[in-house]
Parts: structure tokens; sequence; C-alpha cells
């Protein structure tokens, strides 16, 4: 092949200024009449651009290092260019970007290794992964792709395209474009570190992108727990026989609430789950679908009185298996049946056992056996709930005094006001 013309330009494109006022430098390669474009991954500010020098002026720090950069592209340009020359075929400009950068074809991308971390989560459900985990990071996956689409107008890019300025405009997508929670968006950037994290230890980066970046804050969420009241509604309300399915979830929700037990290990526990102790009384031993650690807890009587109302020898488990779309649908329904005003959910029932023993003084050591928790931390949370429903209580008690006045409120509870008893005291 006869090489009539081979030349690299380097050129800012200032319509593509970002928010702090910088424009990516571009490269265009041409040879003979064929000419490619590619992105350089630097950018500066418009004003320290010399055009005709393809570089930057000054000796600013900013200056000195990107034209450093700019020299090691050119040259790894130019050796592409050389390599191809003498191969002794057939090539194009087209061909010498593709050998100097490395095609998408060849080079591991940001969706490639997504992909992959995708599959290998999924080859292993079931194995020491719950199969709910997946879900997060399938939709990660797919918000992931559209904002590359949006952004860049292409189907992917390689891991030399990343910056920290990509993380938060992915962020800010998700949250503004998309309208996530911020809890969602935590758990996708969350992944995209684990990716670029992985990335960066198999060597497809040169640099580990969330260095400076700080995932937003999780906002914390009091655990909302039954009142008494609310709880004897759901326990005694009369549900006619032919809702067998409300029976169920009534009785699956009274379970968890004298159990503990997550919707996920209350339709997974066998009878291999049950151990006497020495002294004859039944307990229920497990490990939790959600981390692995074990939940040891001692049955009440209502407890056992549900498990033999479903005992069933042709089935593993101690309850029917409901699934859980169908159990919230159906959660609703008993919260109407049962007069109760409060949105239910099933994870209140969990909720409610927890707060039930610290408000009778079981020590959070033993609750947080009983509930398979990682460390007692996260059972302090039920011991505010329960710090908060007594603050609650003194200012309705509060409320009262000031309807009524102090004199009446005493009166209407039938107790001798402070004056009565110092006048009876100056009497005698």
């Amino acid at each position: 092949m006869k090489i009539e013309k081979f030349k690299v330009l380097l050129y800012l494109k200032k319509s593509g200024t970002d928010k702090s006022g910088k424009a990516p430098i571009m490269g265009r390669i041409t040879v003979n009449r064929t000419m490619a474009q590619f992105g350089c991954k630097l950018s500066c500010r418009p004003e320290l651009w010399n055009a005709r020098e393809s570089r930057l002026d000054g000796k600013s720090r900013e200056a000195v290092e990107t034209n450093v950069k700019l020299d090691k592209l050119l040259l790894a340009v130019n050796a592409a260019f050389d390599t191809l020359v003498e191969r002794g075929q057939d090539f194009d400009a087209t061909a010498v970007k593709d050998l100097f950068q490395g095609s998408m074809e060849t080079q591991m991308t940001l969706l490639r290794m997504t992909d992959r971390i995708c599959e290998d989560l999924k080859a292993r459900i079931g194995i020491d992964r719950a199969k709910g985990t997946y879900p997060g990071y399938y939709y990660m996956r797919k918000t992931l792709g559209e904002f590359i689409q949006w952004q860049f107008k292409t189907k992917d890019i390689a891991f030399g395209q990343l910056t920290e300025q990509f993380i938060h405009d992915y962020q800010n997508f998700v949250m503004d474009v998309k309208g996530y929670a911020v809890d969602t968006v935590r758990h996708y950037l969350a992944i995209l570190k684990k990716v670029c994290r992985i990335a960066y230890k198999e060597g497809y980066t040169e640099r580990c992108h969330f260095a400076n970046f700080t995932l937003p804050k999780q906002s914390e969420r009091t655990p909302r727990a039954l009142s008494r009241e609310d709880f004897e509604k759901i326990r005694d309300v009369e549900i006619p026989a032919w809702r067998t399915t409300h029976i169920l979830v009534r009785d699956l929700f009274l379970f968890a609430c004298y159990t503990g037990t997550a919707y996920a290990d209350a339709v997974s526990v066998t009878r291999e789950n049950l151990y006497t102790d020495d002294e004859g009384s039944l307990w229920l031993k497990y490990r939790r679908k959600k981390n692995e650690l074990r939940a040891s807890v001692k049955l009440l009587p209502e407890a056992l009185a549900l498990i033999e109302k479903y005992h069933d020898d042709n089935r593993p488990t101690l309850f029917p298996m409901i699934h859980h779309p169908n159990l919230r649908r159906h959660m609703k329904s008993l919260a109407v049946l049962a007069g109760v005003s409060t949105s239910l959910c099933y994870h209140m029932s969990r909720h409610s056992f927890g707060t039930f023993l610290i408000s009778e003084g079981i020590p959070i050591e033993s609750i947080a056996k009983m509930m398979g928790h990682s460390g007692i931390r996260t059972t302090q949370r039920y011991a505010e709930v329960t710090d908060k429903k007594i603050s609650k209580d003194m200012d309705n008690l509060m409320a009262v005094r000031m309807m009524y006045g102090t004199g009446e409120w005493y009166k209407r509870h039938e107790l001798p006001k402070e004056t009565d008893i110092n006048n009876e005291q100056i009497g005698k």
C-alpha cells in the first residue's frame, strides 16, 4: 500500500464545554483520503489552547501535565501507524484508530464488565446469593445503558473515557431524569463502584474512579411497629372461611409478631428448624436469608398453635407458600377487614416483635440473637421506637392537662390536688 498522506490533528471541541468550563480535546487521523476521529480523554479551558501548536500555552501545572499526555498520545498513534505499515497490508485511518485505542470489540468496556458481574451473580443464586439480590443489578445495568445512550449517544464506553464527572452525571440522571429515591440511587452507585473496583483490580483501567467520590448518605428509617390495639384487631378479626389466602396471610403475620421472622424466612423454615431443649421447650433456629446469620427464638404457645394449625407431612415447610406480591396485596385487604387505619406491610410484624421485647425489658443482646441481627446497633433502633412512643404518650398527657386545666384534670382522674394535700396536712 502506498502512503500518500498521514497526519494527526489535535483540536478543541468548544461546543462540548462541561460545567467547569473545560472543552474536550479531540483528534483526527488522516491516511490518504480516509479520516477517523477520536477522543483524547483530555480537556482544558479554551483560553489555554494553542490551535497552531495543538498544545496548551503556559507553564502551569495543568498545561505541563496535559502536554505530556498529548505527546504520549501522538507517539502511540504513530506507533500504531508504523505497525500497520510493517504488516504490508492495506489499511485506512479507522484501522490506525482501532489499533491505537483498542477496538470496542476487543477491549473491556463499562457495560461489558457490568454484564459479566451480573452474570456471575446470577450463576451464584441459590449457592451464596439470594434470588432477590439480582433485580438491583439488572435495573442498575438498564439505567446505566440508558444514561450512556442519553449522554454520549453511543451504546457503550471504554473505561478510559470514565471520569469523576461521569459518576456525578449518572447520579443526577438517575435522581432527576429517572426520578428514583435516594436509597435506590445509592444502591446503583454502590454497584457501579464495585464494577469500577473490579476493573481497576484486573487492570482494565489505570485509576480507581470512586477514590474521591462519597456515596449519598442512606436515609434513616424508623421501624414501623403496631400498636397493641391494632395488633389485637388483626389477631381477633373474623375472616370468612372461604377466604383461605387472607387467613393464611393473617396467620403468617401473627407468626412473625410472635417470632420476628421475615417473609423470606417464614415461608422457608421447615420442621428441621425446630429444636427441643432440655426442659422440653420448643425453639425455632434458622439462618436468615438476608445475611446468613443464625436466629434463635423460643416459641410462644401462640406460635406453636399456628404451626400445628398448618401441619402437613406432605409439605416440607411449616407454612404454605405464598408469593410476596400476593402477600402484599392481601395485606391491604387484611387492614380493611381488621379496621386498621395504618398501612400494613408484612415487615411491621418483625418490627413489632422487636419493639415488644424492648418494652418488656429484655436485654438488647438477647433480642439481637433472636432476630438474627449482625450487631446490637441495628437492634437499638427498636429502643428508639419505644422511646418515641413514650414521648408521644407523654405529649398526649400534657395536651389533656392543657385542655382541661390542672385542677380539672385531677378531678377527671379522681386524684387529689397538691393544694388539697397541703390543706389537709395544715388541718392536722
